[in-house]
């Protein structure tokens, strides 16, 4: 299998998993159709998802990415995995704290 249907499928079952967490927006970002810019997934209000199944991954490379196409408003966050492993997420520490301070609050 060549590495974009690996990406491309990827992408679809990351988008299905966010479905199954309620987020039924989820689904493929634009870039797909030609556009540059976009989310690799889209759905996670306020993120931007860098989709990457691969083996071997440059990671700092991935959320360098990420950052570049974020839109303003939005966290980078690459969001990997490899054969038969489970689904990773990595971010900024400074971007998952303040994610985890928003969900403290709500929770006390």
């Amino acid at each position: 299998m060549n590495s974009r249907q690996k990406g491309a499928r990827g992408e679809r079952e990351l988008a299905n998993i966010l479905k199954g967490y309620g987020y039924e927006e989820s689904r493929r970002g634009q870039q797909y159709c030609g556009s540059n810019g976009d989310a690799d997934v889209v759905g996670l209000s306020g993120i931007h998802i860098e989709c990457k199944r691969v083996e071997k991954l440059n990671l700092e490379k991935a959320m360098e990415q990420a950052e570049h196409d974020r839109k303003e408003n939005e966290k980078p966050a690459v969001f990997h995995r490899k054969d038969r492993k489970p689904w990773l997420v990595t971010m900024k520490l400074e971007d998952w704290m303040e994610l985890f301070q928003t969900y403290e609050k709500q929770i006390q």
